[in-house]
């Protein structure tokens, strides 16, 4: 079993920026692949990040590539979203999500998600 918590998210004028995290609890954690989510009002769920806890390897949507950073530290097993250069179609609850997919299409374990508004 693996238990995901948010936090970090916040009202933010746009051009600001924020780090998000995702502090995780579990056994076999590090061996996981963590990824970052939003949806944002009437929209569907979007895929934005992931990282493998183990090597480091990342994957990121093209939405969002160049711009958020994925990053992970083991030894406090929390993985973090830096989110610079917000705007105000950033603004969305984003959530943490775990899995042992390697495909990054089943994530087994979901974070109570955090939300990020971003003012004009």
């Amino acid at each position: 079993q693996v238990q995901l918590v948010e936090s970090g998210g916040g009202l933010v004028q746009a051009g600001g920026s924020l780090r998000l995290s995702c502090a995780a609890s579990g056994r076999t954690f590090g061996t996981f692949i963590v990824g970052w989510f939003r949806q944002a009002p009437g929209k569907e769920r979007e895929f934005l990040a992931a990282i493998h806890l183990n090597g480091g390897n990342t994957a990121y949507a093209d939405s969002v590539k160049g711009r958020f950073a994925i990053s992970r530290d083991n030894t406090k097993n929390t993985v973090y979203l830096q989110m610079p250069s917000l705007k105000p179609e950033d603004t969305a609850v984003y959530y943490c999500a775990a899995t042992s997919d390697h495909a990054l299409v089943g994530w087994d374990y979901w974070g109570q998600g955090t939300p990020v508004t971003v003012s004009s």
